[in-house]
């Protein structure tokens, strides 16, 4: 009897280390960090600010997210599902950005780090001036860029 009571101690302890460690690894792997993983992956071709670098910067992507989608959610999975699966469809840019800069390829990222870097662009949008075609240039999107 004594052994037994033992060993189911020690089969407990040992079950209580395993669930203990699963729950903070699961938490752990949860909390991606969408700046980080920006950082990491988009960084070389996407600018936060303008002036563009090989691809449209961060502020006018997001405002033109929050231009579309009413809520959050929505917003980012969309985002998560383009930067999974780009396409000429999804795209919420003008033909100019395609123009400019092409269609982005495909960026092989888990569904959390999309979830969590879609989440981290969609809040770089702070409510400004940035609207469709607008930009926040000197020449305000209408071709007046220079002296004529």
């Amino acid at each position: 009897m004594k052994h037994s009571s033992k060993t189911f101690g020690v089969a407990l302890a040992i079950g209580i280390g395993v669930l203990s460690t699963g729950t903070l690894s699961a938490s752990a792997s949860a909390a991606v960090d969408g700046k980080a993983v920006f950082e990491k992956n988009c960084s070389v071709c996407h600018s936060v600010t303008p002036p563009p670098k090989s691809a449209p910067p961060i502020l006018p992507i997001s405002a033109r997210y929050h231009q579309r989608f009413s809520s959050r959610s929505e917003g980012i999975k969309y985002m998560a599902d383009f930067i999974k699966s780009p396409t000429k469809e999804k795209v919420l840019a003008d033909q100019q950005a395609i123009t400019r800069f092409g269609l982005m390829p495909p960026i092989p990222l888990s569904a959390e780090e999309l979830n969590a870097v879609s989440a981290w662009v969609w809040d770089q949008y702070t409510g400004g001036s940035w609207r469709p075609g607008r930009g926040q240039g000197r020449g305000a999107g209408q071709g007046n860029c220079y002296q004529q």
